[in-house]
């Protein structure tokens, strides 16, 4: 009795210990999860799911720290499994609601939002949200609705009387929206958003004056929004405030540098007040963002014509007439700049065309500026030389509507260039793939290490470390007493060891034609190991990199690599990062089919290699299989490879 009640007490230490586990790592990813250390929280939530998986609060947890991260994908099929474990608590539909929402899943929003209301009738944030799904869907008369419940619960909530102003000019009644929006100003005059609106319904009466007025006040309480800048600019150009015009332009352009309408337009505002040159870097910058935005190389093109660069004017009208053959005042604009520079021959083809094509016109002449030109404006999209001097307004004006919600995020953005990751190797560093140290482990490498106790030990990680000075100089040194060890050694077999060990210093500082040397002469010696032909596809497919880029045909050199990868696979084919490696030298060759079959044997020998997902995730972008891609990227952020979360946010923007 005394051995089972001891066994008894055993047991519920351990369950007890286990419970108390649990509960601190549920403690700390919630403390993670506070200070906005998402990646983190999502370590510790994971190992909470791995031993209690049946509970659905690190479910839940796990899912708002995705949706901080901006993977709705991910966040939502995490609250899809809360909500199945636990299918009574609130705040999980509203988290799931506001993922459908990110991904323009509308009416999955809208029934989350019902059940939502029904646990929470009276929260006016659930309404609010309910229909500004219901306005995306454009349900107008469901929306009106709900907004009329609204007012009727809520009389004092401003954003109500915003939504129905809104609803109003989305069904054309710009009287009724006007007079719904200065009611919510009535009752919140401090709400920026409104009084963008209500600037927006003066602009669309050509209310100059007015919308001057109420976009200051926007401005004063939103001062960092790009687009209240942008369209004051336009009520003051209307209202022959050139310069306070051109203030709002560098305002806008100093809040978000690659706004297109911000530079197009201080490009035009510039030209109408002599500043030619700086009216031309404007256009320049425009064309460095859209490089087949004809308009703008017509506007460039004149000045440069106008400034005495003939032949940068040559070039631009040059390329808009490949694109628009029959314009005749570029064909005569061209011809005159022929004239100037003693093209005579090439002037005279031009003019020609002008002739044969338009026999009984005269063409060339702009037309000049007006009172009445000089205030229309044209679409962004449109395309009419006739217009090639007036300011550009967005195609549609939308508004930007703001869910209510305090999630945020932080780490998605963060820039990056959203390429593949690089090829596993062999180094003298351990490698951290950002949020916690992944030590990659290889047997072979491992062996290596017992076996040659080589000078430094070797390690695999994802591509290179960028070395210090100092660490250069160490590793060169390295370089120099294993050069004066193979000098003196009369026996290379027996001392293989520090010929690999030579040829991984020489990687880890770039010198791959030296590496390659020595890994070849390696596997002279021991043609068995997996270990050099690994290192020596690693180093050819660099090398081969570089050569590429200065224009060498570098196909037969990228196959021997991957000969050396397939080699390496057969000697050691439980080697995740070989098909990891092998999948890259795929990719590269914009091979994805045979890339993805690599991730895939790379995933299944190793399912936490979150490298391998990254890249597949590429892959499968790269093959228009974008929420496939997604769903891969998701994993790696979940594994910890943070970069990932950045480049789910580029990719749903595109």
């Amino acid at each position: 009795m005394r051995k089972f009640l001891l066994s008894i007490l055993l047991l519920s230490s351990v369950v007890a210990s286990a419970q108390f586990r649990t509960d601190r790592l549920m403690d700390v990813g919630k403390s993670a999860l506070y200070y906005e250390d998402y990646v983190l929280s999502i370590q510790y939530f994971n190992q909470v799911i791995l031993v209690k998986p049946y509970l659905y609060e690190p479910w839940f947890f796990r899912a708002v720290a995705k949706y901080y991260l901006d993977d709705y994908v991910g966040a939502e099929k995490d609250c899809s499994e809360a909500i199945r474990l636990n299918p009574y608590v609130s705040n999980i539909f509203e988290l799931r609601g506001l993922c459908y929402i990110k991904q323009n899943k509308y009416d999955e929003a809208i029934a989350d939002y019902d059940k939502t209301i029904e646990f929470d009738p009276y929260n006016k944030n659930l309404w609010f949200n309910r229909v500004l799904c219901k306005i995306e869907k454009k349900d107008y008369d469901a929306a009106n609705a709900d907004l009329d419940s609204m007012i009727t619960m809520w009389k004092t909530y401003p954003k109500a009387y915003s939504l129905k102003a809104e609803v109003c000019m989305q069904m054309k009644d710009t009287v009724g929206g006007a007079k719904y929006l200065d009611k919510s100003l009535e009752i919140d005059p401090y709400d920026g958003d409104t009084w963008a609106m209500r600037a927006m319904v003066s602009l669309s009466q050509r209310q100059w004056k007015d919308a001057d007025q109420q976009l200051t006040k926007a401005i004063h309480y939103k001062p960092t929004t790009v687009s209240f800048y942008v369209n004051r600019a336009l009520a003051r150009y209307n209202i022959n405030n050139l310069n306070g015009a051109l203030a709002d332009y560098d305002k806008a352009i100093e809040i978000d540098p690659n706004n297109f309408l911000a530079h197009y337009n201080r490009g035009q505002l510039r030209v109408q007040v002599g500043d030619d040159n700086r009216a031309i870097e404007d256009f320049n910058y425009v064309i460095s963002l859209e490089p087949d935005n004809v308009m703008a190389i017509y506007n460039r093109a004149i000045l440069l014509e106008r400034t005495g660069d003939i032949y940068g004017a040559i070039r631009d009208y040059t390329k808009i007439i490949d694109q628009f053959p029959n314009f005749w005042a570029g064909l005569d604009s061209r011809a005159r700049c022929y004239r100037k520079v003693g093209l005579t021959a090439k002037a005279e083809l031009d003019e020609f065309k002008i002739f044969k094509g338009q026999m009984d016109k005269h063409y060339g002449r702009q037309q000049r500026w007006s009172s009445r030109k000089r205030h229309e404006v044209r679409k962004k999209s449109e395309i009419d030389f006739d217009k090639y001097n007036q300011l550009v307004v967005e195609d549609e004006n939308t508004v930007q509507h703001e869910y209510s919600t305090a999630y945020r995020g932080r780490v998605q953005n963060r820039s990056i260039d959203v390429v593949f990751l690089p090829m596993f190797q062999l180094s003298f560093s351990q490698y951290d793939n950002g949020v916690k140290s992944y030590q990659a482990f290889d047997r072979d490498v491992e062996s290596f290490n017992l076996g040659q106790r080589p000078r430094r030990k070797l390690f695999v990680r994802c591509g290179v470390k960028s070395l210090t000075e100092a660490e250069s100089k160490e590793i060169f040194a390295l370089i120099d007493t294993l050069s004066a060890a193979i000098e003196a050694s009369h026996d290379l077999r027996k001392d293989k060891g520090v010929v690999l060990q030579r040829a991984v210093a020489n990687s880890v500082v770039q010198n791959y034609a030296d590496a390659i040397s020595d890994l070849t002469a390696y596997i002279q010696i021991d043609s068995t190991s997996s270990l050099a032909y690994w290192q020596r596809a690693v180093c050819r497919a660099r090398l081969n990199e570089y050569e590429a880029s200065r224009g060498e045909d570098v196909r037969l050199k990228t196959a021997g690599a991957i000969s050396d990868i397939d080699t390496a696979i057969m000697l050691n084919p439980n080697n995740a990062y070989l098909y990891f490696d092998r999948g890259n030298l795929h990719a590269g060759a914009d091979d994805y089919v045979k890339a993805i079959a690599d991730y895939d044997k790379a995933i299944e020998l190793d399912p936490n290699l979150a490298e391998a997902y990254y890249n597949r995730g590429i892959a499968n972008i790269k093959l228009d299989k974008k929420d496939v891609g997604i769903n891969d990227l998701s994993k790696a952020g979940e594994l910890g490879l943070y970069d990932a979360y950045s480049a789910i946010k580029k990719f749903s923007k595109k």
